[in-house]
């Protein structure tokens, strides 16, 4: 995929966020800069998120979405390289190919900025 630089992938315990749903850390992707400079990906399986049979609405996503950001992906930035401008969270109710069309997939993306320790919701 144009724009991809690095991917790391590991597998992960699961991790508990707000909702009580468990997550699963999928990958990091680290792409070229974009409008808002370096963007850092952190993708995750959240399979309380599925439109059959999933438990999780996308408010509920979206707080999560937040704590993972400040709890997960802000510590592990000094571990990957170097601070983006951005970063986005995915939840994804299965695994799905980066830059691929996955119709079947419920996916979430939110965008933050970085201030200090925080991580700031953006739009897109």
């Amino acid at each position: 995929m144009a724009g991809q630089v690095e991917q790391t992938k590991r597998k992960a315990d699961p991790i508990v966020v707000p909702s009580g749903q468990e997550v699963r850390f999928l990958d990091t992707i680290l792409a070229e800069p974009g409008p808002e400079g370096l963007t850092q990906r952190f993708r995750f399986i959240a399979p309380a998120i599925a439109r059959a049979g999933g438990t999780i609405g996308a408010e509920a996503a979206q707080a999560d979405m937040e704590a993972l950001c400040n709890d997960f992906a802000l510590p592990r930035l000094a571990q990957t390289g170097p601070v983006p401008a951005q970063i986005i969270i995915v939840l994804s109710d299965r695994e799905v190919a980066f830059g691929e069309p996955a119709p079947e997939a419920t996916q979430y993306f939110e965008a933050y900025s970085i201030d200090g320790d925080r991580c700031v919701w953006e739009p897109f």
